[in-house]
């Protein structure tokens, strides 16, 4: 049975099956494809915003860490949609954005302005642990067998991109680009 939809506080204190007022255990496969592909939209749209926020002030910052995130989404979820599209054509949607509430977008309060491009990735990689988490915990709900492979194959790709933010942390520089108490200043006027 779906759970009423709630605000964010309350939902973000259970389970992904709590949160969200979808009954996973009768999804099929077009629910599931359509869940995946506003999954990727809504990381999509998160990372987007943070490019906004964190600024572009040099090449490699976090607003390109950011930007490269929002692409590898939007690649994500144009597979998912081309196949959606070759299996059920143009089908209208039965889920909605609303129904969902940041399973691999990163928390809006992450970003700020001189975040370093560490941090960024810092928050990347907690994003995709998330988007992680939600798939294995979905799994034993999951009736249908193609929609367990489909969540089985996401949940085995969030570790790729958990991997590949590992080695791209690895090799970033520690620490902020600015220091938090110089963080929220505003650049000096000559």
């Amino acid at each position: 049975m779906p759970i009423p939809h709630r605000g964010p506080e309350a939902r973000a204190a259970r389970p992904y099956t709590e949160r969200m007022p979808i009954d996973y255990a009768t999804l099929d496969l077009r629910d599931a494809l359509d869940l995946a592909i506003l999954v990727e939209e809504e990381a999509r749209e998160r990372y987007e915003e943070f490019t906004h926020i964190v600024g572009g002030r040099y090449p490699g910052d976090a607003s390109d860490l950011f930007r490269e995130m929002a692409g590898f989404e939007a690649k994500h979820e144009a597979e998912l949609q081309a196949r959606r599209r070759k299996l059920f054509g143009d089908t209208p949607r039965r889920l909605t954005l609303d129904m969902l509430f940041e399973v691999e977008a990163p928390d809006r309060n992450q970003p700020r302005v001189f975040m370093s491009p560490r941090e960024a990735a810092e928050v990347a990689l907690r994003s995709e642990e998330k988007a992680h988490d939600f798939f294995a915990e979905l799994l034993p709900h999951v009736k249908d067998p193609d929609v367990h492979a489909l969540f089985n194959e996401l949940r085995v790709e969030e570790i790729r991109h958990q991997q590949f933010l590992k080695e791209r942390i690895a090799k970033l520089p520690p620490g902020p680009d600015v220091e938090d108490d110089e963080a929220d200043e505003p650049p000096a006027l000559d």
